[in-house]
């Protein structure tokens, strides 16, 4: 064992790391020594054929889907702070709907679908030290939560130490010890079901299968017939994929790699490869919308105790993110749908745009919060417009952190409906009532006032 894999290791270890988590971070460390670390050339991968429809699987019966829900926990990737768009709190308490955060939505999505089917269905958050106790608080103001019986309302997610870009060592920073160590990814969420023994105890309750999906995704609610299909087919791991657009260039995307069914990211294309954003050729993009048999997973860490394994995602930071000068950092990450290509019997199915709805900047939140879609009592939110969803492309520079996007539509979202591409260009500021229709662009500096219709 090197120098730098031996020192990281102790570190993790001292620190008290599971073993699993110590084996998944020693399989990340290996994957740094080889030549071209986490990158998948467009070069060597092939497109994939049409994939099976959500629409075409079997309705189950009534008694099916009670059963079938009845072990199936929802899981909410909920570890975020949304410090992209200037937030301080969890990401998840955010305002998507007047009064309505992300954590009442899909709250009422899974209470509706308790009371639908009559199923237990409860529903954990993968929380991180900092989104947990105020996150485990907006819950206790849903009633229904309390009834998860043995089931936790939560458990955490891992952290690992960061690394040194020049010698591959865990970095030492004595005035901010916390900003040694970093998260995982999302692709933790294997090890961390595991090491906080999560696993284990939703098996123990009778929980066989979990639906687990991001947070900010409105539109990632529990589905009868793709948890009744994957328990018929008995399918260890299956993940929702939706056909590309536009506005899905920098998320990841499905390809054959030597065989294989891949997920490819944003930060494992070499430099120079500008084939990720052809949607016509890449069709299938992930949603992170996932269904894992929690059986097949513990008999596959059973084998290897640091499985799946997941390609290397390698994200170059500073120790400190707010100072550049700091000393230059690696973050050792993977992606939870990268386990497509290393379990075996993994599918993909493709679902209709209304099940992915991710609000990952302002841009995204703006569409949410117009009347693009609408929030049903059910916590559903139907989408009111008709083919793709319209794409905004906010000004970075002036409407990219919350208080400064809301500070230019004080009256509220424009509607956006009947839009297909809303782009601002400089300082606008938007009175109540705005349409916009089409495709439009708008220069400033100006005020757009009240009920001012814009087509494009």
């Amino acid at each position: 064992m090197s120098g730098p894999v031996h020192a990281t290791l102790a570190k993790a270890e001292s620190a008290g790391a599971h073993p699993t988590e110590l084996a998944a971070l020693r399989r990340r460390l290996e994957q740094l020594t080889a030549t071209d670390a986490g990158q998948l050339p467009g070069s060597e991968l092939e497109p994939l054929p049409d994939l099976p429809r959500l629409e075409d699987l079997p309705e189950p019966s009534p008694s099916e889907a009670r059963a079938v829900l009845d072990r199936l926990v929802v899981i909410k990737l909920n570890g975020g702070l949304g410090t992209s768009m200037g937030l301080v709190g969890p990401k998840s308490l955010l305002e998507v709907k007047t009064g309505v955060s992300f954590l009442d939505v899909f709250t009422q999505q899974v209470m509706s679908l308790r009371e639908q089917h009559g199923a237990r269905l409860p529903m954990m958050l993968m929380d991180s030290p900092t989104t947990r106790e105020p996150s485990l608080r907006a819950l206790a103001a849903h009633p229904g939560t309390r009834e998860n019986g043995p089931v936790p309302l939560d458990f955490l997610q891992g952290r690992e130490p960061k690394i040194r870009e020049d010698d591959h060592y865990p970095v030492e920073w004595p005035q901010a010890p916390q900003l040694e160590w970093c998260p995982p990814g999302h692709g933790d969420i294997y090890t961390a079901l595991a090491a906080s023994g999560t696993t284990d105890a939703l098996l123990e309750a009778g929980v066989r299968w979990c639906f687990v999906s991001n947070a900010d995704n409105l539109g990632a609610r529990p589905d009868a017939r793709l948890a009744a299909w994957v328990a018929a087919e008995g399918v260890p791991f299956a993940m929702e994929s939706v056909r590309g657009t536009a506005a899905d260039r920098k998320g990841g995307h499905l390809a054959r790699y030597r065989g294989r069914t891949v997920l490819r990211e944003t930060a494992q294309v070499p430099p120079g490869d500008d084939s990720f954003t052809d949607v016509e050729r890449w069709r299938w993009y992930n949603t992170n919308n996932l269904w894992i048999d929690l059986q097949a997973l513990r008999e596959l860490q059973t084998a290897d105790p640091g499985g799946p394994a997941l390609p290397l995602i390698v994200n170059r930071k500073t120790v400190d993110p707010s100072d550049p000068t700091s000393t230059p950092v690696i973050q050792l990450e993977t992606a939870m749908g990268a386990a497509i290509g290393s379990i075996e019997g993994a599918r993909a199915v493709q679902v209709p745009r209304t099940r992915f709805a991710p609000v990952k900047t302002t841009d995204d939140l703006l569409v949410v919060r117009s009347d693009a879609y609408e929030l049903l009592p059910s916590g559903e939110m139907r989408a009111s417009f008709d083919g793709p969803p319209p794409v905004v492309a906010l000004d970075k520079a002036l409407f990219r952190l919350l208080p400064d996007f809301e500070a230019r539509f004080p009256g509220g979202a424009p509607s956006l409906r009947r839009c297909r591409r809303f782009t601002v260009e400089g300082d606008v500021v938007f009175g109540a009532g705005v349409v916009v229709e089409g495709d439009v662009t708008v220069t400033g500096p100006s005020r757009v006032d009240d009920g001012t219709v814009l087509r494009g």
